[in-house]
């Protein structure tokens, strides 16, 4: 049973940009899935998430479109966009951890809402043109909620459950429960997808051996941190670790441009490149330093100057 691994979709990062240019460098990655869209108050997408998932940004990318909504007139409204954009696979977020999601009750916010998820799926699978699969936290507070959930979507027909086993009060902290996840397995007759801290390849084998017969996975920071991983748990890799220093420094050099030539002012280009940084700087010897020299870069001129000490001075790790 060959594994699939599923780009997870983290807002702020794995753009159309990050997206395009990953897929240049690194092989791996089956499916990638958009960060979330959202329609607004006037049921409109904005235009940059439309941008985001626009078939001609994302040439030669499997992507799949995530939404986040608790209302079905939006669900069923985006997902004939999505299918008049020519895409046959949308997923409902019902994972996300922040506060301002939550406290609307949407994404994990909605998880302890059993008949508005119910009465939301009966509304929208007969008349949405696509297939359907759902990413999902185990639970808002508790994890009994995903218990009670995966009944339910016995009912209808999903094409994939990908579970975070974490509630979403835990945000990102504390341990993923692998028990409630192997639990949740036996009970549901949908392909089920494991994601949460695959962060290396140890942390794949260990999951794998336990769950033999999953075959999806879904890595997010693990991917940015280290995008050499999916090629790691697919025995591609034969470089040097200086050979991986040099692909990286390739990598991000054109991820560079692309939001150079794109953002407006070097304080937004530099403000992005920080983000991917927070999680570039964990694969080098020496972290904290690697991530101070691009922090403190208040020029592109002395931004390139730090990658240039980063990639020359440190060592590759992972």
């Amino acid at each position: 049973m060959s594994d699939k691994i599923l780009m997870a979709p983290i807002q702020g990062v794995t753009d159309y940009h990050f997206r395009n240019t990953y897929q240049k460098f690194f092989e791996g990655v089956d499916v990638l899935y958009s960060p979330f869209l959202r329609l607004d108050k006037d049921m409109q997408l904005k235009k940059s998430k439309l941008k985001d998932v626009l078939p001609e940004n994302n040439v030669n990318i499997n992507l799949v479109p995530q939404i986040l909504t608790n209302n079905s007139a939006e669900f069923i409204y985006l997902s004939k966009q999505m299918f008049d954009l020519g895409y046959k696979h949308l997923n409902w977020n019902l994972g996300c951890p922040f506060a301002m999601v939550i406290n609307r009750e949407l994404g994990s916010g909605l998880l302890p809402h059993f008949d508005k998820i119910k009465g939301l799926l009966e509304k929208v699978i007969p008349v949405i043109p696509l297939k359907l699969s759902i990413k999902m936290r185990i639970g808002l507070e508790s994890e009994d909620d995903i218990f009670k959930i995966l009944p339910i979507l016995d009912n209808y027909p999903i094409s994939e459950i990908i579970i975070h086993p974490r509630t979403g009060k835990q945000m990102y902290k504390g341990e993923v429960n692998t028990d409630v996840f192997e639990k949740c397995l036996s009970l549901t007759k949908h392909k089920v997808c494991y994601n949460g801290d695959i962060n290396t390849l140890e942390d794949f084998q260990n999951l794998k051996n336990r769950f033999e017969n999953v075959s999806s996975w879904m890595i997010g920071r693990g991917l940015v941190t280290n995008p050499f991983l999916a090629e790691q748990i697919k025995q591609t890799v034969k470089n040097t670790h200086e050979n991986k220093m040099s692909r990286f420094k390739e990598f991000h050099d054109a991820l560079a441009k692309e939001y150079l030539d794109r953002l407006e002012g070097s304080s937004h280009f530099l403000n992005k490149m920080r983000i991917f940084w927070e999680y570039f700087s964990l694969s080098f010897s020496n972290s904290h330093k690697v991530y101070k020299r691009i922090k403190k870069a208040t020029s592109v001129d002395k931004y390139n100057i730090a990658v240039e000490q980063n990639c020359t001075n440190e060592n590759w790790i992972v």
